[in-house]
């Protein structure tokens, strides 16, 4: 019924999106086609078939696209899957992923290694931002690393990958920065490290776009990709077409976005403006200022029971920020959001060390 909608919709308003299939009736596909094909004046044969298949992809967008056929092979060849590791603020691991494919859980563990060679790390910061990928395996042996006991990781419709039991499973803390652009694979990445309580997810909803396709060539050369299984979690749940939502919402406009993205040090004219946006909520809740929770175990909890909430956390000290006076200021609101939340947590552990 859907794909009538999407017809109707593309012949008579162009350019108003999508019809209301939940307030009307859907006519039949074939009908209306065959009704517009003998009776529209003024639209080819070739109109006709561009404003079909144009209705179809539109209304069934995270669930169909075509294909040129030169997506997957550039993905396969030229995308990085980690495309830059770094560290921030001395201890804390920056990651960026390019694309989850096979074979970049081991290019994190490698990277990991190396940044603490030097260094004591504080915790990790996955960057999966504009990343992509449809290697559902990758994610889930991604998770596998930081995953102590075996368990159901992901099931993309061959029944459940579980992790391994280890006794080397990386403990620091982990937040995972996201955006609209943030895809199929590495959507499932984020949530599974979510799911088991391995991580904080920070930014803007996902694309939406976690499923696995299959694809079809075409007459044309093309080739269209179909949704053929969805992606679950262990506890049974579907990622949705209303993609992944973070835990922390952080708003950037896109072109600032991608410009914090090429460099986060950037100042910019509206980072002003921004960053009293996204801090203005955070430091009161119920009347009271609570600044640091008593174990990361209640950063998790609380993201758990209250869907939405944002974390609170510690900052550094007074002398210690004016000792660090000097050094650049990362303006990325989504990534300094992460550090901050890092700190915190390290705080947290620091005392419970103590």
């Amino acid at each position: 019924m859907i794909l009538g909608a999407g017809v109707v919709t593309l012949l008579s308003h162009p350019m108003k999106g999508r019809a209301d299939v939940t307030t009307n009736a859907v006519p039949d596909f074939k009908e209306v086609y065959d009704l517009v094909h003998s009776h529209l004046a003024g639209e080819s044969e070739a109109d006709l078939n561009h404003a079909a298949v144009q209705g179809l992809l539109n209304q069934l967008h995270s669930k169909v696209w075509l294909d040129n056929g030169q997506s997957e092979t550039n993905a396969a060849s030229g995308g990085p899957l980690l495309a830059k590791s770094s560290l921030y603020d001395g201890p804390i691991a920056y990651l960026r992923i390019g694309r989850v494919g096979e074979g970049l859980a081991s290019q994190v563990s490698a990277a990991l290694k190396d940044l603490k060679g030097t260094n004591q790390l504080k915790g990790i910061i996955f960057d999966l931002r504009f990343a992509d990928g449809h290697d559902y395996a990758a994610a889930a042996s991604v998770a596998d690393l930081f995953t102590s006991r075996a368990m159901p990781l992901l099931d993309w419709g061959n029944g459940y990958v579980r992790s391994t039991a280890k006794a080397d499973a990386i403990t620091l803390p982990v937040a995972i920065l996201v955006n609209q652009e943030t895809a199929a694979a590495a959507e499932a990445m984020a949530a599974v490290l979510r799911a088991n309580d391995r991580g904080v997810i920070l930014g803007a909803n996902t694309a939406g776009e976690a499923t696995v396709g299959r694809e079809f060539p075409l007459k044309n050369g093309q080739r269209l990709r179909i949704a053929t299984a969805a992606v679950k979690l262990a506890d049974g749940e579907t990622l949705s077409a209303n993609g992944v939502k973070p835990d922390i919402q952080v708003n950037v406009r896109p072109e600032d976005e991608k410009a914090y993205f090429a460099d986060p040090f950037k100042e910019l004219a509206s980072s002003a403006n921004l960053t009293a946006g996204i801090n203005g909520n955070g430091a009161k809740t119920n009347g009271t200022n609570r600044l640091l929770r008593t174990t990361e175990a209640d950063l998790i909890r609380e993201r758990k029971e209250r869907p939405g909430m944002e974390l609170e956390y510690s900052s550094s000290s007074p002398s210690a920020r004016e000792g660090e006076a000097e050094k650049p200021m990362v303006r990325d609101p989504v990534l300094g959001r992460a550090l901050d939340l890092i700190k915190g947590i390290a705080v947290i552990r620091q005392a419970h060390s103590n």
